[in-house]
């Protein structure tokens, strides 16, 4: 399946047709989550990979067997994408899901079982920098054009998956509607990944030994992802991901940003990022290694 000009549009938002069809995308709003299901979701290019690569380690005690001999596609399928049904159905065990989709389409599915859900954010000033260069080797989405034409399509909200506002505001503020909820940030992550890895597997109820932890942070650190084949999507063909212009696993850095805005741009987006998100607890840490986050605000939810 290539399709890797097509745009699917549902439920008035666009995504790449490549990995999505009517068919996948219903399938999805309609999907049978099961009690022991535990989903991750992310805006694309917010820490989709590294939790997946996290609950992966801490389902297997740290080992890194699994996440170094199985695609993590496989080992966590996106609802959405047109070949999930295949993958779950020779899947064996408590199930490890991925969404891009907004809060609104999942709702009601989520609503009638006590999954665990993961939603990880991140500021979106590094989310925009981050998808614009994937943008520009994934040949499956569109050209990007300039940075400052993909800003404005990003602030419109009309790149692939929607509004970036829309989906962590949505998400965020249902979190008590969901039985068990984890909010986490990609910038914890990056800060302190250990205490990270502690938070989640309390989240999903499998206590780590002190030697299981420090396995898990070796091998979900960005260094070692980055050169595991399993994660860093070199398996993809280089006519679907073009290799030869940039890497998936880029820089993972906190504030890379200042280096693609102008301070014009960054000024400008400050003004729309204040007025869109004047109704939202959430806050961000944009530059600075330390941690303004408030995930107090967003506690964990378990039933």
């Amino acid at each position: 399946m290539a399709r890797l000009d097509v745009t699917e549009t549902f439920k008035g938002i666009c995504f790449p047709g490549h990995l999505h069809t009517q068919e996948s995308l219903r399938y999805a709003t309609e999907f049978k989550f099961q009690d022991t299901d535990t989903l991750i979701v992310t805006y694309p290019k917010s820490g989709t990979t590294w939790m997946q690569e996290i609950v992966t380690l801490i389902s297997c005690k740290g080992d890194p067997a699994k996440s170094q001999m199985q695609p993590n596609w496989t080992r966590a399928p996106w609802i959405e994408q047109y070949y999930c049904s295949d993958v779950l159905k020779a899947a064996q065990g408590p199930r490890l899901l991925s969404t891009h989709l907004p809060y609104k389409l999942l709702a009601p599915a989520l609503q009638r079982s006590k999954a665990k859900v993961i939603y990880v954010a991140r500021n979106p000033k590094d989310v925009i920098v981050s998808y614009y260069h994937f943008h520009k080797m994934a040949n499956f989405l569109k050209d990007p054009g300039t940075f400052t034409e993909f800003l404005s399509t990003f602030q419109e909200g009309t790149v692939y998956y929607g509004s970036w506002f829309d989906h962590v505001k949505e998400w965020t503020s249902n979190a008590r509607n969901i039985d068990n909820f984890l909010y986490i940030t990609y910038e914890e992550m990056w800060e302190d990944l250990r205490s990270s890895l502690e938070k989640v597997s309390r989240f999903l109820q499998c206590p780590l030994m002190e030697d299981e932890l420090s396995s898990a942070q070796k091998s979900c650190s960005f260094s070692t992802m980055k050169e595991n084949s399993m994660v860093n999507y070199t398996l993809v063909p280089q006519e679907i991901m073009d290799h030869s212009k940039g890497k998936f696993m880029r820089k993972g850095q906190i504030g890379d940003w200042v280096n693609t805005f102008s301070t014009e741009q960054s000024r400008n987006f400050d003004i729309s990022y204040a007025s869109k998100m004047a109704d939202s607890v959430l806050t961000f840490v944009w530059e600075t290694k330390k941690s303004c986050i408030d995930s107090e605000s967003l506690p964990v939810y378990n039933s």
